[in-house]
Formats: C-alpha cells, sequence, structure tokens
C-alpha cells in the first residue's frame, strides 16, 4: 500500500533534487524532534537544510507538506518484516522494532510530535495513517501466514493483530515514562498472539 498525498514533496526524484530532498526532510525531523509540530517553520527548515527558502516553499508548500513526505520517506525506509516461521515469533519482531524505534531519543520525539500534530491538523492525520497503512500492510501477512498454519482461526483480521502488537508500546510512550525494552516489547507480542489464537480478532 502506497501512501498517497497531494503535497507536492511527496515524490522521489533523482541527483541534486534526492539530495535537496534528502536534506530537507532530516532538517524537518530535527526540528519535529527538538521544538515539536508548532514551531515546524518552512524557513528555519530551508536555513538548517541549507537549501533556499524558495525551493522548500514551492516543493512543499507548508509544514504539513513537509510532515507527509517525511512520514512517506520514513515508510519507505523502514525495515522489512521478519519472517520467523511462528506468529509469536513475527509478533515480537514486529513489537521490538516498534519499541527500539520509539526508544530511540530522536524518534520517539519526532512519533509524540507528529502525533500531537495529527490530533489537531486534518493533513497530519491522513499523513500518520497513511504511514501506519503501509506499515501495517507490510507486517499483516505474517497473521495470514500464521492462519494458513493453522495458529488462528480462519477470518482472523491481519491488520487488527498487528495493530495491537503497537498499541500498547505506543501508550507507554505517550502516558508513562515507563522504559521502551523488550520485555514491554516481547510482553505487547504474547498478548497480541493469545488474543489471536483466542479468536479475538476474528471479523465478525
Amino acid at each position: 500500500m502506497e501512501l498517497s498525498t497531494a503535497e507536492p514533496g511527496a515524490v522521489r526524484p533523482g541527483g541534486r533534487t534526492a539530495r535537496v530532498r534528502a536534506a530537507v526532510l532530516e532538517a524537518a525531523g530535527d526540528v519535529l524532534a527538538e521544538r515539536g509540530f508548532a514551531h515546524l517553520d518552512l524557513a528555519d527548515v530551508a536555513r538548517r537544510a541549507e537549501v533556499g527558502k524558495t525551493t522548500v516553499y514551492r516543493r512543499w508548500g507548508s509544514a504539513t507538506g513537509l510532515v507527509a513526505d517525511l512520514l512517506a520517506d520514513m515508510a519507505g525506509q523502514s525495515l522489512p518484516r521478519t519472517e520467523t516461521g511462528s506468529l509469536l515469533g513475527d509478533l515480537t519482531a514486529n513489537a521490538r522494532l516498534v519499541a527500539r524505534t520509539l526508544a530511540d531519543p530522536r524518534q520517539g520525539a519526532l512519533f509524540k510530535a507528529v502525533i500531537a500534530a495529527a490530533v489537531c491538523d486534518p493533513k497530519a492525520a491522513e499523513a500518520l495513517h497513511g504511514f501506519y497503512a503501509v506499515r501495517v500492510a507490510e507486517w499483516a501477512p505474517c497473521v495470514e501466514q500464521a492462519a494458513v498454519r493453522g495458529e488462528v482461526p480462519a477470518g482472523t483480521d491481519p491488520r487488527e493483530v498487528v495493530r495491537a502488537v503497537s498499541a500498547p508500546l505506543y501508550y507507554r510512550l505517550l502516558t508513562t515514562d515507563a522504559p521502551l525494552d523488550e520485555a514491554a516489547a516481547d510482553r505487547a507480542a504474547a498478548a497480541a498472539a493469545a488474543a489471536a489464537r483466542a479468536g479475538v480478532y476474528v471479523r465478525g
């Protein structure tokens, strides 16, 4: 599944244009992690990226345009799913990847900023939804394969299972100062796997 957006920055050009895009998105991510969405100013991003303001305004147009392209880039660069041969193994790999990402000081702060923006900005919300649609679609086949092996009931919704893995980790990030470690990841994976095996996520 592709992250679609009408914003002009969401392209994958080559050459100098690709270098400009990479520099701008890196700078935008830095601002989000350091100061939050409210302080994501295109002129500041251009200065940090050492790119002309006109280029940034012409190609991205708005702070939400930058966020949309940044999330598209992050989705494209995310690690592919791990296949271990068992549902619990696959979900544990997914949970540990999510936990490592959110525990990273820069990445965790960036996601907090984007989630906060999505609460009050429809375009930021659309971009965030698109990012997670890509990542959930990447991991959904793990559950589909588990159904073929008979580990979960037929009709289990793969996307709901994958979302159930990440949900407690994001809750931990946003509502507590508890560590996002492997123990937390493993508990989230085990809970999702147990619920899936019990038929909780069978489509109604």
